[in-house]
């Protein structure tokens, strides 16, 4: 069993436990920012060279933690790795909200591959009872510890166990959340998770209710029979995917903020030619194929099978997607491109592509732009034949019902 995670061993955060470990980190969260020479010479005067490094690593933590955790990252606990895999504070609230409305209650919940504890901290919050595991001591030091720093450590306990110990059955839900690197860093094959695919399906095999956190690029044919699949997207990037074992199946893909949910009616959207508008479905609807569900939403068409693009005759408002108005359609050729955008003195575009082999990058350049306008140029397919489209913002952000603003930015071509 591993006694360090990235730049944090286990002595060194013990230490940070005690009081003097604790003023030590308050001093070094009083020096983030400034220039880690003088951080640590400052430090140096009163502590010795490993506490320095632990509270000066700890303070930098915290700080990058503060886009996943806000405010709880000043009072929570990290490894390098731990962040990383952690989840954001809102996916974990969604996700504790609704195990909770499906179990009925605060159900008493196992967690089976704990982490930093992100996930557990969101459930014990939401009223229910964890017991969690976690195969490294480190780990489960820092878990136990964020669940005492934040006042959670009575509904809450964390032991050092292999997953594949846990006794689903002696509990109302399991919540596993598979480690995905390995030696080598990230991995993208489920055999590959630790716990591997096997014990996992073996874990929830035996659970009534199961939530499974899991890549958001899991291939389909790993997603159990009769097992619920939801994608999640905040502000527009999906984040990951979660499976719902015991209560039925389906596709489901939600929104952050904001909680939009769009399920499977199983709409299967006609085909046709480009219209006055063009909308990007988000990449959580387009991973949850759903893509036919959006069409429906704004009234839409696709412009061609197996890209999702969405074009319609009128505007429409809908969180789901981006919407863009089409200036111009064209036959994809560098030449007539360049000619389109010189004509229209663009000196500034927004390249979006699905179902293109163009290199975004070398395309910018090969245009040559100059002028004082912008425009979005979006390189597809139309009936399998490449194509551009020029079209303009509908608007420069889409917002949600609770203010929150969705950026634009490209996602994975899917079919």
């Amino acid at each position: 069993m591993a006694l360090t995670s990235g730049d944090v061993d286990l002595d060194a955060f013990t230490e940070l436990l005690t009081p003097r470990g604790r003023r030590a980190l308050a001093e070094a969260g009083e020096l983030t920012g400034a220039d880690p020479v003088v951080a640590a010479t400052t430090l140096r005067k009163t502590y010795d060279a490993g506490l320095t490094s632990a509270a000066l690593t700890q303070a930098g933590l915290r700080q990058r933690a503060r886009a996943k955790f806000g405010a709880d990252a000043g009072r929570m606990f990290f490894t390098p790795h731990g962040l990383e895999q952690s989840t954001r504070a809102e996916v974990a609230e969604h996700r504790a909200r609704r195990l909770l409305a499906l179990h009925g209650g605060a159900p008493r919940v196992v967690d089976a591959c704990c982490g930093i504890g992100g996930d557990l901290l969101a459930l014990a919050r939401a009223g229910c009872t964890v017991s969690a595991v976690d195969t490294d001591p480190l780990t489960v030091a820092v878990a136990r510890a964020n669940a005492e720093a934040l006042g959670l450590a009575d509904r809450v306990t964390v032991s050092v166990a292999d997953a594949a110990e846990v006794r689903p059955e002696n509990y109302d839900v399991l919540f596993a959340d598979p480690a995905r690197r390995t030696g080598r860093g990230r991995t993208f094959d489920p055999m590959a998770y630790s716990p591997p695919w096997p014990v996992v399906l073996g874990l929830i095999s035996r659970a009534g209710l199961a939530c499974l956190k899991v890549a958001p690029g899991l291939p389909y044919e790993f997603i159990p029979e009769r097992a619920e699949a939801e994608w999640i997207s905040y502000k527009g990037e999906v984040k990951e995917a979660t499976l719902w074992t015991g209560q039925g199946g389906g596709r489901r893909a939600t929104l952050l903020p904001g909680g939009h949910t769009l399920t499977a009616a199983g709409v299967r959207a006609p085909v046709g030619p480009p219209g006055r508008y063009v909308y990007e479905p988000d990449g959580a609807a387009i991973r949850a194929h759903l893509v036919g569900e959006v069409a429906e939403l704004v009234g839409g068409r696709l412009l061609d099978p197996m890209i999702a693009y969405v074009t319609a005759d009128a505007p429409a408002t809908t969180p789901w997607a981006a919407g863009y108005e089409v200036e111009d359609v064209l036959p994809f050729s560098l030449k007539k491109l360049r000619a389109a955008l010189r004509e229209r003195q663009i000196g500034n575009v927004t390249i979006k592509k699905r179902g293109s082999a163009v290199d975004i990058e070398r395309l910018r350049t090969d245009l040559r732009l100059s002028g004082p306008n912008s425009l979005v140029v979006i390189l597809t397919r139309i009936l399998d034949k490449p194509s551009v489209i020029l079209c303009k913002d509908l608007s420069p952000a889409r917002i949600t019902e609770s203010g929150h603003p969705y950026d634009n930015r490209d996602l994975s071509i899917q079919p």
